[in-house]
């Protein structure tokens, strides 16, 4: 295909034109996009988009997951954790170091505009994720990974989202009264948890990932049924990670903000 060339006479090379369209769509995607999801949303040919994606992902600006695309490591605005594809990528790794470490299928949440929001998940082979039949943004006071997020906000901004969200029975054991759930979550604890408060035949358990501007939850859902896991060492790598990961986001937030 010859190059385009625009009124103003600029020579226009196509096939990077159509690189950094799938580029685009990958970095504002809140989720690991398969080549085929990518081919619709940029208007391509599936072989087209491949043969795209395989460049970019030599040259490293994209990376395959087993659920999708996200960003590679070379992609130059990494250091940006604002972006919903860029803190995607970043915290995959993490979500693999607790799937495969733990075996335990492994979520992260983040607060943002007033709302928790799931941001990922990676399944652990052994064990099947939780089906999520109630948004996150309704259910955060019935499961750990909204409970530990509703834990670090303010006095202020918890109270302004439970003003705006209905305390729903989701199961028998979820905690509709408001004054016990202000309790719960105001009691230290090391990790924050759910006994099947969300789902039947799960316990969830979650720890903060804080950094500048960031306020999310990384957590496991483990099965009720066979044997009782250890949960205080499960906890105990939950927080090594989200340290890490807390760290990571910091560090590159800042970095990134001084540029």
């Amino acid at each position: 295909m010859p190059p385009e060339t625009p009124e103003g006479g600029e020579t226009l090379i196509a096939s990077v034109q159509r690189a950094l369209r799938l580029v685009d769509i990958v970095a504002n995607s809140s989720r690991p996009l398969p080549a085929k999801v990518i081919a619709q949303k940029a208007g391509l040919t599936l072989g087209t988009t491949y043969n795209l994606v395989r460049t970019l992902m030599r040259e490293q600006y994209l990376a395959a997951e087993r659920d999708g695309l996200v960003l590679g490591g070379r992609f130059p605005g990494l250091s940006d954790t604002k972006a919903a594809g860029v803190f995607v990528a970043r915290v995959r790794e993490s979500l693999h170091d607790v799937a495969d470490g733990i075996g335990a299928t492994a979520y992260l949440s983040r607060y943002q505009d007033g709302e928790v929001h799931l941001v990922d998940i990676v399944d652990a082979v052994s064990s099947p994720r939780v089906e999520l039949w109630v948004g996150l943004h309704s259910s955060a006071h019935a499961t750990a990974l909204g409970k530990q997020i509703l834990a670090e906000l303010t006095p202020e901004e918890r109270a302004d989202y439970l003003s705006r969200h209905v305390l729903e029975e989701l199961t028998p054991y979820t905690i509709r009264d408001r004054e016990l759930l202000l309790r719960q979550l105001e009691s230290p604890a090391a990790a924050v948890r759910d006994e099947q408060e969300y789902a039947i035949g799960y316990n969830c358990l979650a720890v903060p990932v804080l950094a500048p501007g960031i306020t999310a939850s990384l957590a496991v859902s483990l099965p009720t049924d066979g044997p009782a896991p250890d949960t205080a060492l499960i906890a105990e790598q939950l927080r090594r990670t989200a340290n890490r990961l807390s760290l990571r986001l910091g560090t590159e937030g800042l970095s990134g903000s001084a540029l």
